[in-house]
C-alpha cells in the first residue's frame, strides 16, 4: 500500500514539475519577446539591456552576501 501511495506522490510531483516548467517556457518566451521590441524600436540598446542585468545580478550577488 505504501509504494501506491508513493508512487502516486511522485506522479502528482512529476505534473508538478512539468506545469512549472511550462510557465517558465512561456515566462520566458514573453521577456525576450518584449526585450526584443524595445530594441526593434529604439527604445533601448543591447548594450544598455546588458549592463542593466549586469547591474541587477551584481546587486543579487551583494545582497546574497549579507
Amino acid at each position: 500500500m505504501k509504494s501506491t501511495a508513493y508512487g502516486w506522490h511522485f506522479l502528482e510531483l512529476a505534473s508538478q514539475v512539468s506545469d512549472m516548467k511550462n510557465d517558465h517556457y512561456r515566462q520566458l518566451l514573453a521577456i525576450s519577446t518584449i526585450i526584443e521590441l524595445l530594441v526593434d524600436k529604439g527604445i533601448l540598446s543591447q548594450e544598455e539591456i546588458k549592463e542593466k542585468a549586469l547591474q541587477m545580478e551584481a546587486e543579487l550577488d551583494r545582497q546574497l552576501l549579507l
